[in-house]
């Protein structure tokens, strides 16, 4: 089969889909890339097909907007750049499918995969890579500025689910995403992130059970498969100068903050201001140079990226804003984590984070060297905590969660009708 694969985002976004990609082709189908080309020399080094959506100019620009990160104007900012991504991806999906023999793989994001689906007739995926993705009012995921916890009425959580999709959500997507529908000759949709992002055929939840059940109100055509845990290992590796200097002395901490993460000088020089005061070794690490101070302590290097599968083994704890792929291979690794949560499903993830017991969160604006100290001290020194990240690291021995992802993409070409001849499984009212 051909199969496209749609990710839209930051490489957090896109590596799962790298990873996924290589694993399909592996198995003998033609995997074709649809994305910005801002990732075209990762895609096309781990040896996949790559078509171009909207520049690279464009994508720095999004990234370098410091609202990207504020957790009330982040939200809308991202679906109103999102939505001019609609019709070239459409584009791009409709130059590169071949008429019953292709897969269409989205992520949460990817409006224009949801629109090929329905336009061409293409079976298709979507993928989520968050328990955020999922709306539910049963066990809640949290989100900025909203009430949802267990104690909160249905009543309440639903006119406030109601609240955000008129005034925010559709009010900024449905517009011109219907007004690209209407040139295709397709009926305008409404409940954009509510119902219609999610493909009736198939939705993969790219996480385990354990760390987000899945819920009586989530899609019935939901699948969870666990986390990929793709980082380019065996593509990119480990420095000579990062080897030598893991090899030096005791284990580091790691200190991140994301790839889409461009304001982050302050954050990382408090970081390495709180090692020299615990006497401890660190790594920052960005791929964006001007962040790091002009002089970091002894002991504190820079490196502008490591495959998180090969350098967290050999750290002492992970400092991180909280982005799912961070977050999984922490879990991997089975290192203590701090997580400083800024916006879009951070937030979420550090809750569960610390609900397993293996994390502490700082609020961004808490993120002071004395309280950096203090937290890093007594998640260093908790025997509880390092049990509990011994156990969930347990969890991923013998699991194949791109394997099982690899299953339920190819059985949807096996098993799915046309899309032109399913009933739609999700209202547009």
């Amino acid at each position: 089969m051909t199969i496209l694969l749609v990710p839209i985002g930051s490489h957090g976004d896109v590596h799962p889909f790298v990873g996924i990609g290589i694993r399909l082709r592996e198995r003998g189908h033609r995997v074709i890339m649809i994305a910005n080309p801002h990732f075209e020399s990762l895609v096309r080094g781990a040896g996949l097909e790559f078509a171009a959506v909207s520049t690279d100019e464009e994508y720095r620009k999004m990234a370098g907007d410091p609202r990207l990160w504020h957790r009330l104007k982040g939200p809308p900012l991202v679906f109103e750049a999102l939505t001019a991504l609609v019709r070239p991806t459409y584009d791009a999906i409709a130059a590169n499918y071949v008429a019953g023999e292709t897969i269409l793989v989205g992520s949460s994001l990817a409006l224009g995969a949801r629109v090929a689906q329905e336009k061409l007739g293409i079976p298709a995926v979507t993928v989520h890579l968050q328990p955020l993705d999922f709306r539910s009012n049963f066990d809640s995921p949290k989100f900025a500025g909203m009430l949802l916890g267990p104690r909160v009425p249905r009543w309440l959580k639903d006119l406030q689910w109601w609240l955000v999709d008129t005034l925010m959500l559709d009010r900024l997507a449905a517009p011109p995403l219907n007004e690209i529908r209407a040139e295709l000759g397709l009926a305008p949709v409404k409940g954009i992130v509510r119902e219609y992002w999610n493909s009736p055929q198939r939705v993969i939840g790219l996480f385990p059970e354990w760390f987000s059940a899945p819920q009586p109100d989530w899609p019935p055509q939901t699948r969870l498969t666990g986390f990929p845990l793709y980082d380019e290992r065996g593509v990119t590796g480990l420095s000579d100068e990062l080897q030598a200097f893991l090899a030096a002395g005791e284990p580091p901490i790691a200190f991140t903050f994301g790839s889409a993460m461009w304001h982050a000088h302050k954050i990382l020089e408090i970081s390495a201001r709180a090692c020299a005061q615990l006497n401890r070794r660190g790594i920052l690490l960005t791929r964006h140079r001007g962040q790091i101070p002009a002089s970091l302590p002894p002991g504190v290097i820079h490196v502008d990226f490591a495959p998180f599968s090969e350098l967290l083994p050999r750290c002492a704890a992970l400092v991180h804003h909280g982005g799912i792929g961070t977050c999984s291979q922490g879990l991997a690794a089975g290192v203590p984590h701090l997580v400083v949560p800024h916006a879009h499903d951070q937030p979420d993830n550090a809750a569960r984070l610390v609900r397993l017991g293996v994390a502490r969160k700082v609020e961004p604006r808490q993120y002071r060297i004395s309280r950096v100290v203090r937290e890093l001290g007594e998640l260093l020194g908790s025997s509880e905590i390092a049990e509990n990240c011994k156990d969930v690291a347990a969890r991923f021995v013998g699991t194949d969660p791109i394997g099982r992802t690899c299953d339920w993409i190819e059985g949807l070409g096996a098993n799915v009708e046309p899309m032109a001849r399913v009933q739609p499984a999700v209202s547009l009212l």
